[in-house]
């Protein structure tokens, strides 16, 4: 489906309507929460045309970036539903898709017999290098924002999802500090 402009700014029409229909004090509330989701419906269509032509969906494509970054080229389908937020029967779902098409390999854990650990494959490597390229070009680097735009942006949702218990706030900068210390080491 081809993603087509709005006939008038969505976000201004609510906020009409809900401050003179439904509850003022909300307005402001109900407009942030639809410029994030016709934001994200935005960036998802582009984002998903990118998949398409690497016949992957975005969850896959996920799953495969985390394995591509981890030093080991391995991680936990705990771990990938921990961090993706997704449940563990998914993760197995995706994970199986992965394995079937050759871009994933379930191996044991070394220290652990009851534990599986999903293993990149060179064919993964390269498509998740391939993709990740592809929506470096198409939408990342062409994001409708300047720099200091995007900063402020991060700030900002990173303060909506902080105060809405999004994430771990206490233990958050302590468990990247441990993700970037194993950046760039073997396992």
């Amino acid at each position: 489906m081809t993603f087509r402009p709005a006939p008038f700014d969505v976000v201004a029409a609510s906020q009409r309507v809900w401050s003179e229909r439904w509850d003022p004090s909300a307005t402001s509330g109900n407009a942030v929460f639809t410029a994030i989701v016709r934001s994200q419906q935005m960036l998802m269509h582009q984002v998903a045309e990118v998949m398409r032509s690497h016949e992957l969906t975005f969850p896959r494509y996920e799953v495969l970036t985390w394995l591509a970054a981890e030093p080991g080229s391995s991680l936990t389908l705990g771990w990938i539903s921990e961090v993706l937020r997704i449940p563990a029967a998914t993760v197995t779902n995706l994970v199986d898709r992965l394995v079937a098409d050759g871009l994933v390999v379930r191996v044991p854990h070394p220290l652990d017999a009851r534990t599986t650990l999903a293993e990149i494959t060179d064919q993964g490597r390269d498509l998740a290098e391939r993709t990740t390229a592809d929506l470096n070009d198409s939408v990342y680097r062409t994001l409708a924002l300047d720099e200091d735009e995007r900063a402020q942006l991060l700030r900002l949702l990173e303060s909506l999802r902080a105060n809405g218990g999004e994430f771990d706030v206490e233990r958050s900068a302590e468990r990247i500090a441990r993700l970037d210390a194993n950046v760039g080491t073997t396992s």
